[in-house]
């Protein structure tokens, strides 16, 4: 049997916790997937799968296997990719996790320029602003704001960005515009699920960062939804500048508390530890970080 197949199959159907999800992903069919990951376990002559008519997880030895087989398979791939082209010319594929707002935007415009330079690399990007497991996923990176959770992995930070609170105008004629943050218990604040701590705002307040608890009749877990909310008048939100910054530029909303503003959010390229970090990867991150960092003094700047 051919062991690499074997491996390429295993992973994804791991990954998937399903032969037929697995073999989606590997444009296979669930019969020829299953035919060789039992030929695998076969040459192996060990069970790397449990298999239910309802699911498939991993044996202790699988998941043993599965995280050797994963960095044997990046590496075998670049290799390839080596031998095959000039050692100057990347190939390959980088799976990567971002969020959607700014992943559809302003990382989207990042990879067309890494693209164009790397034709032989191919990018298969996941927009979610549901926190992600990179390793269980099979992602080589992630694209993240706000502090690393998980010690496990590795975080090159990219940019810093202002965090600001806005309303419109027309929900600041209806309703006043607060001119302290004590106000905003009158107020309607949109919440934004995904931040660390959603009902609780911060700011500086002689010289201390206080932080204010607000509630409202709207919560998403898309800063993106949330600053729609805030355009449409139905209240105020606080959101990275990225998200807010064409509302504010054409005056469909209009920045609260500069005075008071102390929240950052940082943007982190976030990638799973291992002594191999593949060519590919280590250049589209070296790339991110001079081609993001641009944009940094646009989004950190006051008005």
């Amino acid at each position: 049997m051919d062991t690499i197949v074997g491996m390429r199959a295993f992973i994804a159907v791991a990954r998937q916790q399903s032969f037929t999800a697995g073999a989606k992903a590997l444009n296979i069919s669930t019969k020829l997937a299953s035919k060789y990951v039992k030929q695998l376990e076969q040459h192996l002559g060990a069970q790397l799968l449990n298999r239910t008519t309802r699911s498939v997880t991993l044996t202790e030895t699988g998941r043993v296997y599965f995280e050797r087989s994963t960095q044997l398979l990046d590496q075998f791939d670049e290799l390839e990719g080596v031998i095959q082209k000039r050692q100057s010319e990347l190939a390959g594929s980088i799976r990567i996790t971002a969020p959607t707002a700014f992943g559809s935007i302003h990382l989207v415009e990042a990879l067309q320029s890494f693209q164009s330079s790397h034709p032989n690399i191919s990018i298969d990007l996941h927009l979610s602003d549901q926190h992600i497991a990179i390793v269980e996923e099979g992602f080589d990176l992630a694209i993240r704001f706000g502090k690393l959770k998980d010690s496990n992995l590795i975080a090159r930070k990219l940019m810093s960005m202002r965090g600001v609170y806005v309303a419109s105008p027309d929900y600041l004629a209806d309703y006043g515009q607060p001119k302290h943050p004590d106000e905003l218990v009158a107020h309607n604040c949109m919440i934004q699920r995904t931040s660390d701590d959603p009902h609780h705002w911060l700011f500086n307040i002689d010289n201390k960062t206080i932080s204010v608890e607000v509630s409202g009749s709207f919560q998403a877990n898309s800063p993106m939804a949330i600053a729609k909310m805030a355009v449409g008048g139905l209240g105020i939100c606080m959101c990275p500048m990225y998200v807010v910054s064409p509302d504010i530029e054409n005056g469909t909303l209009k920045v609260l508390f500069e005075e008071y503003e102390v929240t950052k959010f940082n943007l982190y390229a976030v990638y799973p530890p291992s002594r191999h970090l593949t060519a590919r990867v280590r250049t589209l991150i070296d790339h991110l970080a001079h081609i993001i960092s641009d944009t940094s003094e646009t989004f950190s700047a006051m008005n």
